[in-house]
């Protein structure tokens, strides 16, 4: 029992205790996924990075391409899982029961539930996604019993400050991929498509 270092907390308030090797292993994945958001970065994309194991090896890895691609739905995860499956993969829908996913923000609410309806083992993420969340910030998608799909365990604060630091980094410079705002002060207010009824007592 000496060996029991550290403890883990998942959504549902569950304590688990782990090893230092365990612990280490996950932040050494963390690390690559940490890579994954770092060339998301560097493409001008919000810098969210995963990666799949199974088995203690790197099976699937994705970073986000929404800008790229010019699709909202292209999240980290969503390239890496049409990867894995893609035509001519080793890799099979049944293979995510034994595969864990580390990845550097908290799956949004779209993406935890693709990850539900694929039947991933378990997630392990850097920062909360306090907007999105959907494994234990806004919803619950990963453990609610009402939903389609198996629940999986899902546990953040894995290199939480490298992964809280990148988003940042991107939110401070210009995003020069998105449109220009248009000013307010001419434009009319317009009604002609409105079936608006005054009276005039």
């Amino acid at each position: 029992m000496s060996d029991i270092k550290d403890i883990s907390i998942n959504d549902s308030g569950t304590i688990k205790q782990i090893d230092q090797q365990t612990r280490e292993r996950r932040l050494e994945y963390m690390q690559e996924a940490l890579k994954m958001a770092d060339e998301a970065y560097e493409a001008s994309e919000v810098p969210v990075g995963c990666v799949f194991v199974q088995n203690d090896r790197i099976v699937g890895q994705g970073r986000n391409e929404t800008n790229i691609t010019k699709n909202g739905s292209r999240h980290a995860e969503l390239v890496a899982i049409d990867r894995m499956l893609a035509s001519g993969s080793n890799f099979h829908l049944d293979d995510f029961k034994t595969t864990d996913l580390y990845v550097t923000v908290e799956p949004c609410i779209m993406c935890a539930s693709a990850l539900r309806q694929v039947g991933i083992r378990s997630v392990f993420y850097g920062c909360a996604n306090d907007r999105f969340g959907g494994c234990e910030s806004v919803l619950h998608v990963s453990s609610d019993q009402g939903l389609d799909g198996l629940p999986y365990y899902s546990e953040g604060g894995y290199c939480r400050d490298e992964a809280v630091l990148m988003l940042r980094r991107f939110y401070v410079r210009e995003n020069t991929t998105a449109p220009l705002p248009r000013k307010k002060a001419n434009r009319v207010l317009k009604t002609e498509d409105l079936d608006i009824r005054r009276s005039n007592k």
